[in-house]
């Protein structure tokens, strides 16, 4: 249920609206899109890359440490709690973001992008501790279509407070979209009471000590070295980086790219965002059926090639009909990719361990650097280049890099769980 209830962040903040909303109140204040920024003058859209970079990359330093912290003491749900109420009040600020405001925007949308990026790294972490290794696959696809159909949900009621405004009382679209951010806030802490009364709280019995700094560290210092020496989870890490890189900045800057390269009206691009989420329901549970049936490493290595033409077709897109019908496609393998990568790692983590947030915030710091160098270089192509369709095709070569070397990494342990 915590997908159900963090997942409107993803389709709402991250894919649709507040993208839309960002380009709508930034464009066009100065020559080429220009903004300030705490006296700097940037790119709307590529202050909106560096922003998510930022946040991810202040996740991937600090989660490592937590997570020590929350193996050591059993504190992974307080950890988990937090990061979830700092997500869900920063949406609930964004409500007061418009051109007047940009700073405030990008410091709300920074904190929020932390706040989710944070407490999925403890989320994830529970999967090896509430369920048997079989049941990985379809209850990580399970938990993906959920967030799906939740976030749907309140996305259909957004969409329609955006097109009519006055059924609504609202004034127009801007005060609307605000208000989607303010119940996106909501929305998540509500539904997260759902996940924060049933998870258990400390299942090992941990005791928390004076030295908990030292001890965080020293707890995540062994999964490391633990880590290093398991060939099968580094090459499985490294491949998982760059496809992530691929995905990930597709998922954040989809909308961007339909707005700036093609002038897609902002309904039409909410519309493609709800073609992906609807589709990825379906793909969820089909690349989970596919991993039963012939392993991860095959379902995961198919994901990726389609991927692969995912991005060199996106460069020939110049129709809104075509776009269409390529988020028809990624919707297919989003949900598909994601859910079976955190089920193929955690069939890898030893199943004597006790340290699953450790052994997962390698795995999350990886999609998180993997957010910041995608998204980074997404910018930067586009700064240097002027063009975005060639950051796109970029994006072809990290998933051309990930199936290399998924391709070595043995089949027998990511389909059974033996390291």
């Amino acid at each position: 249920m915590y997908d159900w209830a963090n997942s409107v962040y993803s389709l709402v903040i991250t894919s649709s609206i507040f993208p839309v909303y960002y380009n709508s109140v930034t464009k066009g204040l100065k020559e080429n899109d220009q903004v300030d920024f705490f006296g700097f003058e940037i790119v709307n859209t590529v202050l909106y890359s560096y922003s998510i970079s930022f946040s991810f990359l202040l996740i991937a330093f600090i989660s490592p440490l937590l997570s020590g912290i929350a193996d050591y003491g059993g504190l992974k749900k307080k950890f988990m709690k937090f990061f979830a109420y700092l997500g869900g009040v920063s949406c609930i600020g964004l409500f007061w973001f418009d051109a007047d405001h940009i700073e405030w925007g990008i410091l709300c949308s920074v904190l929020a992008s932390m706040g989710y990026a944070g407490s999925i790294v403890f989320y994830n972490a529970f999967l090896p501790e509430i369920a048997t290794p079989d049941r990985y696959d379809f209850l990580s696809a399970k938990g993906f279509a959920l967030g799906y159909i939740g976030s749907v949900i309140l996305m259909v009621f957004n969409l329609a407070t955006i097109q009519m405004p006055e059924l609504f009382f609202l004034a127009d679209g801007g005060q609307a979209a605000r208000l989607s951010f303010l119940l996106v806030g909501l929305w998540w802490i509500g539904f997260a009471q759902i996940t924060f009364n049933r998870l258990p709280e400390n299942i090992y019995g941990k005791k928390v000590s004076g030295k908990i700094l030292l001890k965080g560290y020293q707890e995540i210092q062994k999964v490391f070295r633990q880590v290093i020496q398991m060939r099968v989870i580094k090459y499985f890490l490294l491949a998982f980086f760059f496809y992530s890189m691929g995905v990930q900045t597709t998922m954040y800057l989809a909308a961007t790219f339909g707005d700036k390269e093609l002038q897609m009206p902002g309904d039409q691009l909410i519309l493609t965002i709800l073609i992906i989420q609807i589709v990825a329901i379906g793909g969820s549970y089909l690349f989970a059926w596919i991993s039963k049936r012939y392993g991860n490493k095959r379902s995961l290595i198919s994901m990726v090639l389609i991927w692969i033409g995912i991005c060199i077709a996106a460069y020939f897109v110049y129709t809104n009909y075509q776009f269409y019908a390529l988020a028809f496609v990624v919707g297919s393998v989003m949900g598909g990719i994601q859910s079976q990568s955190r089920s193929a790692f955690s069939k890898l983590i030893p199943s004597e361990t006790t340290d699953h947030a450790s052994y997962f915030s390698f795995y999350d710091v990886t999609e998180k650097m993997a957010i910041v160098l995608g998204t980074l270089s997404y910018g930067l192509i586009e700064q240097l280049t002027g063009d975005m369709r060639n950051s796109v095709l970029a994006l072809a070569l990290f998933f051309v890099i990930g199936l290399l070397l998924l391709s070595v990494v043995r089949t027998k342990a990511v389909t059974v769980g033996q390291t």
